[in-house]
């Protein structure tokens, strides 16, 4: 069975979670326990006793991409004796801004804290390309960029003067194979959620989306984008749709207008459950 738990999210759905802006997901499949991201780092052991979810037990950790709140728990993480490997992309430690219509520049990358364990951290995959972690559980690596309409979401440097645009290349997702098609696990999805799943099902040889779960990160996206993204998720066939995170309310409404019965709330607290 594959068992997904939401253990840090932007909205909490039961008496004593408490909701983050941020994103962790607890992946148990196929006898491994998978941490992928961390969240700020505020509420991941809280949500996590709570939930009964054995942080201290995960076989790795993989990291979406290099922004504060989903890389501000690692430095928590890696104060136990036994550190399970660490999934990145060395692009994950950089600095990293962005920049608000009403405000200067600010700092939004991985927090210093953080950025320390893991250069002390001994066993580091540097995710340059697909990598399997473990039988029947991936990350994509760098995802190309293909789509034409996708960006990276906003306004987002690499510089504090907000010069030069950071194309987070760093960015990328989770995939888990089952008997029912691929799960692909969504941290902000920079590199665009179509140009995600047409590498994904590059990967797999077609196999079919069965659930698509994370951030989205349409916040900002136009009505152009959205209409080429809902076209591509029919054409995916995507079976159940989770938006969370930095999706955005208004995408999260179009989306669950469009796809009636194949949204589902993801907030903290939710469980999925695949029989395999």
């Amino acid at each position: 069975m594959l068992r997904i738990t939401v253990v840090v999210e932007n909205t909490a759905s039961a008496r004593d979670l408490l909701a983050e802006h941020g994103l962790a997901f607890w992946i148990e499949h196929r006898g491994h326990r998978i941490l992928f991201d961390t969240g700020q780092g505020g509420v991941l052991a809280h949500n996590a006793s709570r939930l009964n979810v054995p942080l201290d037990a995960a076989d790795a950790i993989a990291l979406s991409h290099g922004h504060y709140d989903h890389t501000g728990g690692l430095a928590t993480l890696f104060e136990k004796e036994a550190v399970p490997a660490l999934f990145l992309h060395p692009a994950a430690l950089a600095p990293r801004y962005s920049r608000p219509p009403d405000g200067p520049t600010r700092a939004i990358g991985m927090p210093p804290a953080s950025i320390e364990a893991v250069r002390q951290h001994t066993t580091i995959v540097w995710t340059e390309s697909h990598a399997e972690i473990f039988p029947g559980v991936h990350v994509t690596g760098p995802i190309p960029r293909r789509s034409g309409f996708e960006d990276t979401g906003g306004p987002f440097f690499a510089d504090a003067a907000g010069r030069e645009p950071d194309l987070l290349p760093d960015d990328q997702a989770f995939y888990l194979e089952t008997s029912h098609g691929t799960v692909v696990v969504l941290g902000c999805a920079h590199a665009g959620v179509v140009n995600t799943l047409h590498y994904v099902r590059a990967l797999t040889e077609n196999r079919p989306i069965h659930t698509l779960i994370g951030g989205m990160h349409l916040v900002s996206a136009n009505e152009e984008r959205m209409d080429r993204t809902i076209q591509a998720l029919r054409h995916f066939g995507v079976q159940r749709l989770m938006p969370a995170h930095c999706t955005g309310f208004p995408a999260m409404a179009r989306l669950w207008h469009e796809f009636p019965g194949a949204c589902v709330p993801c907030a903290v607290g939710t469980v999925v459950e695949i029989e395999e």
